[in-house]
């Protein structure tokens, strides 16, 4: 796990191809990342299925409901397909812009 901060976003680099390891190591550190919106790259993983994504259903549930973003890039599975908590998108620019958008909406109460 690769851990890269920029001002209030920390992203989550994962290069092993496992969801459910990962999803707990950020879940014994959550402490410290609480307050960061969180961007989880999985774009380097080969194949990647609804239930891995699922995986970060309650993590993601958790971290919204404290008011920060927590978004997952891959192309490997549509949006459409996944419940509405989790949050994804193609490319980390997207990821970004998800964010400022969300930063937008809380700051104007949506």
């Amino acid at each position: 796990m690769i851990l890269d901060k920029q001002e209030n976003i920390l992203i989550i680099t994962q290069e092993s191809a496992d969801t459910i390891e990962l999803v707990k190591k950020i879940d014994a550190r959550y402490n410290e990342v609480q307050n960061d919106n969180i961007i989880v790259n999985l774009f380097s993983f080969g194949n990647l299925t609804k239930s891995d994504l699922v995986e970060f259903l309650q993590l993601s549930k958790k971290h919204r409901v404290s008011k920060h973003s927590f978004v997952i890039v891959t192309n490997k599975i549509s949006t459409d397909d996944l419940p509405e908590a989790i949050m994804t998108v193609p490319t980390l620019q997207e990821a970004f812009d998800i964010i400022e958008m969300e930063e937008i909406e809380r700051d104007l109460g949506f």
